[in-house]
């Protein structure tokens, strides 16, 4: 049975070409809600798994939920209810901007009002020029906003950030937190910027050769990882370094030992990419327990 707060439900997915492998056993939840973001190597099965949840490739074998849909059996009102942000796109170019957004506005019920979508991508100024005058960093402010315009309840966003200056990144960043938190999007971002993943998402997954190999929190992958902090303070004019799975108890030693505050002291917390490496390179990636929701078995 399919919990319903689960917006993305599979269960031993498998992708194979010919003898090639490209997924084998893949689970994956995603809750009602949340920003999940998906990380993995080139050639992991980030892209396949993706296009197998917006019903665009059909698996060889497996069991897949996509809003209580089984994305091989969709129609056009389940597929008004996502919203895909691909990871190039060509199409349109002699489409003025805002005439090509207004067009695919009338396509849903409840859209979003292009004016205001795209001044929200830092679009307006190009209202009026045609899609392929665009720069590449505009071009994919564009897709990004025709991937919304609908007010999806899912949203795929496959490396949606690529040639953003910071500014627009910061921007676009805060919308993504706008439509999670305010309008209750669910949202699967994919994204080798691990910046980016740290910074928006409630619960991350690591995809290796064709599986999730662990999910949770950062604070759970880094726990299960095994990945230490780093302490450092300076004693006697020399700085003192030491790696602690625990630092709050060895700076409450440490400040018992000086009698109080301890001189130079930085604590610095693995990050997502020092996990995420980690897990990469040495392949002991496990599933933590995911204890804020119980998974539908």
């Amino acid at each position: 049975m399919v919990d319903v707060d689960h917006v993305i439900h599979v269960r031993d997915l498998r992708m194979s070409y010919g003898r090639r492998s490209i997924l084998d056993g893949l689970d994956l939840d995603v809750h009602k809600g949340e920003l999940f973001g998906l990380l993995g190597p080139n050639g992991a099965g980030k892209t396949t798994t993706i296009e197998v949840l917006e019903g665009h490739r059909r698996r060889t074998a497996g069991s897949v939920r996509v809003l209580g849909r089984d994305p091989q059996r969709d129609d056009a009102a389940w597929r008004a209810r996502i919203g895909i942000v691909l990871q190039s796109s060509r199409d349109h170019g002699r489409w003025r901007v805002g005439e090509l957004l207004g067009h695919f506005a009338r396509y849903y019920a409840d859209p979003w009002d292009p004016a205001e979508l795209l001044r929200r991508v830092g679009l307006t100024a190009q209202a009026d020029q045609s899609a392929s005058t665009l720069s590449g960093g505009q071009r994919r402010r564009l897709d990004v906003a025709m991937g919304i315009v609908g007010r999806p309840e899912l949203l795929f966003l496959d490396e949606p950030t690529t040639g953003f200056d910071p500014e627009a990144r910061r921007d676009f960043h805060d919308l993504l937190r706008e439509l999670r938190d305010e309008r209750g999007m669910s949202i699967v971002l994919t994204t080798h910027d691990m910046s980016e993943a740290q910074q928006l998402a409630d619960r991350i997954g690591v995809l290796q050769a064709g599986r999730v190999t662990a999910h949770g929190t950062l604070d759970e992958l880094t726990a299960h990882a095994r990945s230490q902090s780093e302490v450092t303070w300076m004693a006697e004019g020399t700085q003192q370094r030491q790696r602690t799975a625990d630092p709050s108890e060895l700076v409450w030693q440490l400040h018992q030992k000086f009698d109080g505050p301890v001189p130079g002291l930085e604590v610095r917390r693995p990050s997502l990419e020092d996990v995420y490496l980690g897990m990469i390179s040495e392949g002991r990636a496990r599933t933590p327990a995911d204890t804020a929701h119980k998974e539908a078995q």
